[in-house]
Formats: C-alpha cells, structure tokens, sequence
C-alpha cells in the first residue's frame, strides 16, 4: 500500500516542489492550503504523515497541529522559516513530530518524512512491501511492570497508576520499551536513534530529546524533574527506575 502524505501550505509553489519530490519517491500526495481542507482531507482519506507550514495564511499551523493532535496521532513535520526558533519550538511541543527549516534541501525532505514514518511504526515507508511480522514465540506475551505502571508490549499498551490506559503513539511506546528492556543502562542518543528507528534512521534526525520530552510526560510523576528516565550530562540517557518483567503464560516474574 502506498502512503500518502497530505501536504499543507498556502504557497502553491512550495506545494508542486513538495509534491514532485514525494511523487517521484514512490508517495501519494494530496495538497491543502487551509484549515478547513486539513479537515476535509483528514475525514476522508486516510493519512500517513502531515507536512505543515506554520505561517499558514490566514491559519495559524500551530494552532492547527494542536487541534489535529486532539483527534489523531498521525506524523506531522512542521515547515518553518530559518529564524523561527520559537515557532519550531513551540511546534514540537504540541504534538508535531519533527520539523524542516526554509530553504529546504529536497533530500533531507524525504529523509526527515521516512524517519519519522519508521519512529511513528508505521508497517511501510513507501510503496515497498512492509517486511514479514517476527514469528511468535513463547516469550511474546508479558507485561513490564514500572514505579506502580504497567507496559503490555503486545498490546501497544501502558496503564497508569490508577490503571486506566496512556495514550501514547506506536513510536513513543517503542522508545519506551528499549528503556524497559535496558533498565539503569545508559544510553546515547545514536544508540536511542538506532534501536528505536532502526539501522536507516537519518542523521540528520535529532528529535530524540523531544521524544523524550513527551514521553516523561506521560510516565513521571513530575516531568520538570524526572526521576524515571534521567538525563546523562554529555551522554544520553538512563531509565533509573526496578523493572519487573511478568510472563503471562507462567508465574515466573524476573527483574530485568
């Protein structure tokens, strides 16, 4: 199946550059200039990643990226000016996956829009074949068990401390469960990059921090002052925190 991207600018030249270039590596392209066209394009085809120009015309793309992220955890990468530092910022914050900075090098458009497409789980990256599921086995059904919270990898699931589920989008919950599976091991960013995303991971790719941003943001008590997934000055990062790891399909539970 052959993705689509749903490009969103009110300049039709940045449009038809942006569509050439998806078009000619393999991407569906559908275009919209405003809000309202978002919407539409939103409700009825299904989207496999956003590209959002912030200065939007009469819209404001900030605005838009958050009221899309109340309903839909689909990538988006934010399109902003070379000096709009706050605006990337304030971008990444709400909900936007990654950003591209004006002039752009068309490359690194289809580098940044494959990685975040592989950070999001989604089964393609393009109109390749997706890669065979793993086989089950017999170790495919347990849960991580974490400072009173709950991980069913399986499952996509976290359940918090009063045991009501977590949203978190496929990429996060993948982040979240390397650090399950390294506990107290640290980790640099590259290493991050590369278990999460994969061997292909673009280098030109240093979300990481954010991702962990929003994820502290789930998981800790108190995200102005982590004590689960603790920064490494000069390093990475380490998840600080026990973690038990419980077998479904047995009694035996063992600390990892």
């Amino acid at each position: 199946m052959v993705q689509t991207v749903l490009i969103v600018d009110d300049d039709p030249k940045v449009r038809t550059l942006l569509r050439n270039v998806l078009e000619d590596d393999g991407f569906a392209v559908r275009e919209a200039c405003s809000a309202a066209e978002v919407h539409k394009a939103l409700s009825d085809t299904h989207i496999s990643l956003i590209t959002l120009d912030i200065h939007l015309g009469a819209d404001n793309g900030i605005d838009l990226a958050r009221d899309i992220r109340r309903d839909s955890q689909v990538p988006i990468i934010m399109v902003t000016g070379k000096d709009d530092v706050i605006d990337r910022v304030v971008g990444l914050e709400v909900g936007a996956d990654d950003y591209i900075t004006k002039p752009f090098h068309v490359r690194e458009v289809i580098a940044r829009l494959r990685s975040v497409l592989r950070r999001a789980g989604n089964a393609e990256t393009g109109p390749a074949a997706a890669p065979p599921a793993p086989a089950p086995d017999a170790d495919a059904s347990f849960s991580f068990h974490f400072d009173g919270m709950t991980a069913i990898p399986n499952r996509l699931e976290l359940l918090d401390r009063d045991h009501c589920e977590c949203s978190l989008t496929s990429g996060d919950f993948k982040l979240l469960s390397v650090f399950l599976d390294r506990p107290k091991h640290v980790l640099s960013r590259d290493q991050l990059m590369d278990l999460v995303g994969g061997i292909e991971w673009s280098p030109l790719d240093r979300t990481i921090d954010n991702q962990i941003a929003r994820l502290r943001k789930k998981i800790e008590r108190d995200p102005s002052s982590p004590k689960l997934i603790k920064t490494v000055r000069g390093v990475g990062y380490t998840f600080a925190c026990d973690v038990q790891k419980v077998h479904s399909s047995a009694a035996s539970h063992k600390s990892a």
